[in-house]
């Protein structure tokens, strides 16, 4: 789908045209198409650090409840971490190129209806989220020391915001329900498995195939469990008009560890993020990077 005929920008000016024409031409180029995959590679990388560290949490051998920064962190303090977070750092600013393009150049074939406009800002704001994430490790890299502030400090930062406005109480409830109805379609997505259609998988043995649909189904509903926490709890910061309730993916991880048969918990989680790892690499070789039709147009 090409940007020009595309309601995301209402004013459709020739500007805004000759901008949609240049990334959509960008989008098809076996390039850019390479660096999107590249991207998917450094995202699951971060999520099988992630798991991996928690799964040793849960095991009591070492290990830590982290996030995404966490992650980055812990390759960097590797043997050879400069050059291997190096790697993380140039796939992470790939992946977060790449959901630019999603959402300007509708590479998913999303269409620009209100639904189809509503996803295209979700990848957008993807694509802001590891923007972020890739500057904090290029700062890693030129000697900060740390990758800044974790989720859950960041969590604590933006609900205090919230707070502060007017309506600030119905306003970070709305946001702990967007991020419920966001655990709830990582849920729906690892039951119903349609991410099967965006994946070209014809290549691979029927075991092999099953064994991808099972790692994204897990990861999603591992992702799905997390975010449950965290939205529990912005909503909770919320009613006690207390921002320090808030939790990012970390605390979420840690919350769950302390919860009765926690260890148990945290462990199941844990390899559910480490099969999402495995399945953001499997879509770095199999995903349709660039689909055709949509039922909006």
């Amino acid at each position: 789908m090409n940007l020009s005929n595309s309601k995301l920008n209402p004013t459709n000016s020739a500007p805004a045209q000759a901008v949609g024409q240049a990334v959509d031409q960008t989008a098809h180029k076996p390039v850019t198409i390479m660096l999107g995959r590249v991207g998917y590679a450094a995202k699951g990388l971060v999520y099988i650090v992630i798991g991996f560290l928690a799964a040793l949490a849960a095991l009591g051998n070492g290990g830590a409840t982290t996030d995404r920064k966490g992650a980055i962190q812990t390759i960097y303090e590797q043997p050879f971490g400069k050059v291997l977070l190096g790697l993380v750092t140039f796939g992470l600013l790939c992946y977060a190129l790449w959901s630019f393009i999603k959402a300007i150049a509708d590479t998913d074939a999303k269409g620009s209806e209100p639904k189809g406009i509503a996803i295209r800002l979700f990848y957008a704001a993807v694509g802001v989220s590891y923007l972020i994430l890739a500057f904090a490790a290029f700062q890693l890299l030129m000697g900060a020391g740390s990758a800044g502030k974790d989720s859950d400090a960041n969590a604590k930062d933006w609900t205090g915001e919230l707070l502060k406005q007017p309506l600030g109480t119905l306003l970070v409830v709305i946001a702990g329900l967007v991020v419920l109805g966001s655990a709830g379609y990582q849920f729906y997505k690892a039951y119903k498995a349609k991410f099967k259609k965006d994946l070209d998988l014809g290549q691979l043995s029927s075991q092999m195939k099953d064994w991808v649909v099972r790692f994204g189904q897990f990861g999603l509903a591992a992702r799905g469990v997390v975010l449950t926490v965290i939205g529990i709890f912005v909503i909770v910061a919320a009613l006690q008009q207390n921002p320090g309730q808030a939790k990012g993916l970390g605390g979420a991880l840690q919350e769950l560890q302390r919860q009765p048969y926690g260890q148990i918990l945290l462990g199941i989680v844990a390899v559910g993020l480490v099969a999402y790892g495995f399945f953001s690499l499997a879509e770095a070789r199999y995903r349709r990077m660039i689909k055709t039709g949509s039922s909006n147009n």
